[in-house]
């Protein structure tokens, strides 16, 4: 069975949302979601990416992040898909319930549901990327290993 999310607001995995409110404490600053930390690292190293930390909600962040007056780091595609396996990782090395939901859902693949998202989702149709999920997955084993070698 694949496990679909993508509002936060879904029960049981909604929670695997960037959106979800569970903060992380990246590179010695508190950040609200996830969604904050990877939209205010698109500016890291500015003012811009404090204003993002500070945004009142994921989406805020999320539309912060997406306004090209700000200037995006020239490296940004390049290393996009790492500062979201940061984030995730961290996200279920924070939040012990959360951890132990990822890890219940076994080999199942994990699909971000997002129709308009064929990056980090699959998109309308079922043809994206599915970043998201797949980090999730490479989430899930890391965590899985760490519980079995420690």
């Amino acid at each position: 069975m694949t496990i679909y999310f993508y509002s936060n607001r879904e029960e049981p995995y909604g929670v695997f949302s960037n959106f979800s409110p569970h903060g992380v404490e990246m590179e010695g600053e508190w950040w609200p979601t996830t969604e904050h930390y990877f939209q205010g690292q698109k500016f890291a190293g500015t003012p811009h990416a404090e204003a993002v930390r500070r945004a009142r909600t994921p989406k805020d962040a999320a539309n912060m992040g997406r306004e090209r007056h700000r200037p995006l780091r020239p490296d940004w595609e390049a290393v996009k898909d790492d500062v979201m396996r940061r984030a995730v990782l961290r996200k279920f090395e924070t939040h012990a319930g959360l951890r132990a939901l990822l890890l219940s859902t076994g080999d199942e693949e994990i699909v971000e549901n997002a129709p308009g998202d064929y990056y980090w989702g699959c998109g309308a149709n079922g043809t994206g990327r599915n970043m998201l999920g797949k980090i999730l997955v490479e989430t899930r084993e890391i965590l899985r290993a760490r519980e079995t070698s420690g």
